[in-house]
């Protein structure tokens, strides 16, 4: 398998790490859900050496994770696992933090209760889950260029779509985690920063 590169993770790959960098402290293990190319996980590994990093997808992009991974040297970003955010157990148990780029508007929206729940019952007390994205705000979209993503996203799959700030927002607080920042973000993005409340843990 040829070594898999996306453009959209090499532009964005910068402006990310300029605020999970704020979040993400030394000594501190992070997981990233749908990482499939590697590329961040590489990046942030990289320029965060005393940060540890779990990549993971679901079971079909492993060998897709493996193969961005192959040249990887770093002693900070562990191997790579399966893990689907509607499983019932995650594969990764405990994680002082969370990242993820572009996956909400990709799974079915059905299982946006599931990647919160799981990430509520994963996170350390106070630990922080990033999402980076497009987002709705009250129904509508920030850019004329969301709106045709939008349209182009679920000609490929009805259930996908750029999803509604405010039903992220309360999933997540139902799950324990307190908004703290919504950061704009170039090309229309955003990345939102929930943290794990005290003696919070999801049932």
């Amino acid at each position: 398998m040829s070594k898999p590169f996306s453009e959209a993770c090499e532009n964005n790959k910068a402006p990310i790490l300029a605020i999970i960098s704020k979040y993400f402290k030394p000594g501190k293990k992070i997981l990233e859900i749908g990482s499939y190319t590697t590329q961040h996980v590489q990046y942030f590994a990289e320029k965060m050496p005393e940060v540890y990093w779990q990549p993971s997808d679901i079971s079909e992009n492993v060998p897709i994770m493996l193969a961005g991974l192959e040249d990887a040297q770093r002693d900070n970003i562990r191997q790579p696992v399966s893990l689907d955010v509607c499983d019932e157990r995650w594969s990764v148990t405990k994680a002082d933090g969370i990242f993820s780029a572009n996956t909400l508007h990709i799974m079915p929206e059905s299982r946006m209760p599931r990647f919160f729940h799981g990430a509520g019952a994963i996170l350390a007390p106070h630990g922080y889950l990033c999402v980076y994205g497009p987002f709705k705000y009250g129904g509508d979209f920030t850019s004329e260029s969301n709106a045709r993503f939008d349209s182009w996203l679920k000609i490929q799959d009805a259930d996908s779509g750029i999803r509604d700030f405010e039903q992220a927002d309360a999933l997540a607080s139902n799950a324990g985690l307190a908004l703290i920042a919504d950061h704009a973000m170039p090309a229309n993005n955003q990345l939102l920063v929930w943290q794990k409340m005290l003696n919070y843990f999801p049932v």
